[in-house]
């Protein structure tokens, strides 16, 4: 696995013919971020809601995505250290930026597409951080 300072770290998860895959990682504390990304790529329903989460946190919300950020409900663990790009929604891509990473920050993230009709499980992520 490829670890830098001052760079960035990419995990990876992927949906390939209806597939999931993802990798796990292990990363280093001095990173400055980690990006785990998802590309979506199929058609949006109305009003969707992406949302990362771990459910082994109480509440188990990481980041929440609709038009915009509703982070209302985020673990406050996580408060000011995550974001997604503007346009995901448009563009599909559901990649999840965590900053300053902590040893706590290991875990399995997931993330999920709600509609007012359904939810459906995208990937799962695997992110071990290890000390210095």
């Amino acid at each position: 696995m490829f670890v830098c300072r001052k760079m960035m770290f990419f995990v990876f998860g992927l949906l390939v013919h209806g597939f999931q895959y993802s990798l796990a990682s292990d990363i280093n504390e001095i990173v400055e971020f980690v990006v785990l990304p998802y590309k979506y790529l199929e058609y949006l329903s109305d009003n969707p809601t992406v949302t990362w989460s771990r459910y082994d946190l109480s509440p188990p919300t990481v980041h929440l995505r609709r038009e915009e950020d509703d982070l209302q409900d985020q673990n406050q663990h996580f408060s000011g250290r995550t974001s997604m790009k503007l346009d995901a929604l448009d563009s599909g891509d559901f990649s999840l930026t965590l900053r300053k990473p902590h040893l706590s920050d290991s875990g399995t993230y997931t993330c999920s597409i709600s509609s007012e009709r359904e939810e459906i499980k995208l990937t799962d992520v695997q992110l071990q951080v290890k000390g210095q």
